[in-house]
């Protein structure tokens, strides 16, 4: 790691001066330092604290604790706390949904505009993706209540049609939230397995073909092993950001939906208790740690690979 980062510094001082260097390295520092690990530390000691008034803090009932921990698994009775364990299992495995769905859609829009789409179609395509994006998230996400909603455009056009007879509950089935989310990441999948994709040769494409490989082949055996970075890239992303998700849950889930982040948010905002939400905002950061490492192994790349 320190061999990786010298390199990368001798690298940018070889081709724009040491001085862009040292202020590009104290940039990056400061940010994580500053963003990223004193907060995440400080969340982190929160976590093992009691939940004391304001004059206690500093006292001496202020003393480290496993009390949140375990009530995340326990609840206040001696039984299992099934609900906010159910609530987690669900959004992570919601979060996994969602990700795969946008590999399926974004790896096929990925190889058409780095090896089929050409001049003004490229451009086209770009523009179409990146414009939506233009409007605010939650302005969004009430597009799509909008959308799904009984009286929107696809109960209307299902029903005219003659598709259905009543209108369909997409809000209490979750497929808005779901469509909601998928939208709202595509981006993030997009433009890695883009840039991935986009280094490969289309000759070996072509000679792939010449020699009687089918196209499920030829992506299978020459352009998904190029791709893998892209994939695993995007994948961490829209996984970690879905199940961090605030506004689209609240916005489009359904009465008896129930997004982990909405437990952090209740216990942190409504309750008062932020020794108990970090705790479990903290689990919800172990959790999404631990995809990026079962990436990375699935796809078997490393985090430079990822970050590239």
């Amino acid at each position: 790691m320190i061999q990786t980062l010298r390199t990368a510094f001798a690298g940018l001082a070889g081709r724009h001066g040491l001085g862009v260097a040292i202020f590009v390295g104290i940039a990056i520092f400061l940010w994580v330092l500053v963003l990223i690990v004193l907060p995440q530390l400080s969340m982190l000691d929160f976590s093992f604290r009691h939940n004391l008034p304001p004059p206690e803090i500093g006292g001496p009932n202020d003393v480290y604790t496993l009390e949140n921990y375990r009530y995340f698994l326990f609840g206040r009775d001696a039984g299992l706390n099934s609900l906010d364990i159910g609530v987690l299992f669900r959004t992570v495995l919601a979060a996994l949904f969602v990700t795969l769905i946008d590999i399926a859609l974004c790896y096929p829009i990925a190889f058409i505009l780095a090896h089929s789409a050409k001049g003004v179609a490229v451009r086209l395509m770009v523009i179409g993706l990146i414009v939506p994006f233009w409007v605010n998230e939650i302005l969004r996400a009430f597009a799509f209540r909008v959308l799904f909603g009984s009286t929107g455009l696809i109960n209307s056009v299902g029903m005219g049609m003659g598709l259905w007879d009543a209108p369909l509950d997409f809000i209490r089935a979750d497929v808005a939230l779901y469509a909601g989310l998928t939208y709202a990441y595509i981006l993030l999948m997009v433009f890695p397995i883009y840039n991935a994709v986009e280094a490969l040769d289309r000759n070996q494409i072509e000679a792939a073909r010449d020699m009687g490989a089918s196209w499920w082949r030829v992506h299978w055996r020459v352009v998904l092993p190029v791709a893998k970075p892209g994939i695993a890239s995007g994948a961490t992303m829209v996984f970690m950001l879905t199940a961090g998700a605030l506004a689209a849950p609240q916005i489009l889930g359904g009465p008896s939906n129930l997004w982990f982040t909405q437990l952090i948010y209740q216990w942190f905002n409504e309750a008062g208790d932020w020794p108990r939400g970090a705790a479990y905002a903290t689990i919800l950061l172990m959790v999404c740690l631990s995809f990026v490492l079962m990436t990375m192994r699935v796809f078997k790349v490393s985090i430079g690979a990822i970050g590239r």
